[in-house]
């Protein structure tokens, strides 16, 4: 099915109808039917959609321009979409549920907001493409017989359920009810400039290389950033963990010392929290090597300077980002929001966002959105058949080339943690803001 027709689908389904209610417009109340799953919702009244504006709050990585003007022309209701820090993001979430109507976060920021009673449980009854969504999320596997290392940090299966539709517990196996429902998710590792560096880099510890003093940065998020240090910390011999997502007090000392006897040996030029500031490092050559996450890696490339996103020996720290809902969303508002979670992953999305390097909640269904040479180099790990463009139309790779890491399987099935929240997290922050003031 082409891409016209798959869109044109999303929108004539509104018309007719996708689960979706009419509520508050002033007209006579519909008709509801029943089928055997209970009741069935009445009809959405595509004319009234226009008058729906749904409020998203979230990082500036994922609220792009291009997606809302797409989910807009899609699903013919208005997005507003906030950036904010991690920290802005998940404080909103906690304390402001009337400020919001989808929170864009990751699951490792859940065992701090789902406590707060502010996100309201998802029906996954309501999703006709939920069993399409890839299973690291839905079981923990990353195919049928290989789970996910989920021993280390906060593996988005450990807070993907809760109990029920008023819980705001999680749940140990699945239920109806999500927390989140997956957006973008990856393998993260360092970066770095091949033409600037001199060497092959192959592991964590070379962050820590004398001969990339005063050129290495680190990301200056608490949670994020911490976990780095420690995968360069233990690839170095310097340290040892139990756990690098849930670190003891006598640890965070520890690895605190360490980072700032490094920052105060010279070793890091600057430390960086948005996506633009990574990129600037990376092409003004301030840089050579760094934390880096994979848009920005091809946001370098995209301005023809080489950058490297590397399969490192001791494996990747993995993520996942999804949307949930704010407690206070209602009415057509929110059947509008269960409309744009199977927007999300019919397809177009999780297709825009593999040309940015990330990887799709639902890749299969990505897959009719992508060419066949660019499904092959993004999820296969093969050659290019022809060069690769950034969903931007800006060429990142040539024709011949492979994706760092090689395909998903390889890279998804090499993470040995996941971001998390600490049980001493607020030792951590106190702590990370020492290394990051000293």
């Amino acid at each position: 099915m082409s891409n016209i027709s798959r869109r044109k689908l999303i929108q004539t389904g509104l018309a007719a109808g996708a689960f979706l209610t009419a509520k508050g417009c002033g007209a006579a109340p519909e008709e509801t039917t029943t089928t055997d799953n209970g009741p069935k919702s009445p009809e959405f009244n595509a004319n009234n959609s226009k008058d729906v504006t749904l409020r998203f709050i979230g990082t500036g990585v994922s609220q792009i321009n291009e997606i809302r003007e797409q989910a807009e022309k899609d699903l013919g209701f208005k997005l507003e979409m906030r950036a904010l820090s991690t920290e802005e993001n998940n404080q909103i979430a906690i304390t402001q549920p009337g400020q919001y109507d989808i929170f864009d976060g990751e699951y490792f920021s859940l065992p701090l907001v789902v406590p707060s009673g502010n996100l309201q449980p998802i029906d996954i009854k309501r999703l006709k493409s939920f069993d399409q969504i890839v299973s690291i999320f839905t079981t923990g596997n990353l195919y049928d017989g290989a789970p996910v290392n989920t021993s280390q940090g906060t593996a988005p299966r450990k807070v993907m359920y809760l109990k029920d539709a008023e819980s705001s517990e999680f749940a140990d196996e699945p239920t109806d009810w999500a927390t989140l429902i997956p957006f973008q998710y990856n393998a993260d590792t360092l970066g770095w400039r091949p033409d600037l560096v001199g060497k092959e880099i192959n592991s964590w510890a070379q962050l820590f290389d004398d001969d990339f003093a005063g050129k290495t940065s680190i990301l200056d998020i608490p949670s994020i950033g911490i976990m780095d240090a420690a995968m360069v910390l233990e690839a170095s011999g310097l340290m040892t963990f139990g756990d690098k997502g849930n670190m003891t007090k006598a640890e965070l000392d520890q690895v605190t010392e360490i980072l700032i006897d490094r920052k105060n040996a010279g070793q890091f030029r600057a430390f960086w929290k948005t996506f633009d500031e990574s990129v600037n490092l990376m092409t003004s050559g301030e840089v050579v090597l760094q934390s880096m996450w994979s848009p920005a890696v091809t946001a370098v490339r995209s301005q023809g300077i080489e950058c490297t996103y590397g399969p490192l020996k001791e494996g990747y720290r993995g993520w996942g980002g999804g949307v949930g809902f704010s407690r206070s969303l209602s009415g057509m508002e929110l059947d509008a929001a269960y409309a744009y979670l199977e927007w999300m992953l019919d397809g177009w999305l999780g297709a825009f966002l593999s040309r940015q390097g990330y990887y799709s909640a639902a890749p299969e269904k990505s897959k009719a959105f992508m060419e066949p040479f660019e499904w092959d180099y993004w999820y296969e790990g093969k050659e290019a058949a022809e060069d690769i463009v950034d969903p931007f139309g800006k060429k990142i790779a040539d024709q011949g080339s492979v994706r760092d890491g090689g395909s998903f399987d390889e890279r998804m099935g090499n993470v040995v943690c996941w971001n998390s929240v600490m049980d001493e997290q607020t030792y951590l922050i106190q702590k990370w803001n020492e290394f990051i003031a000293a």
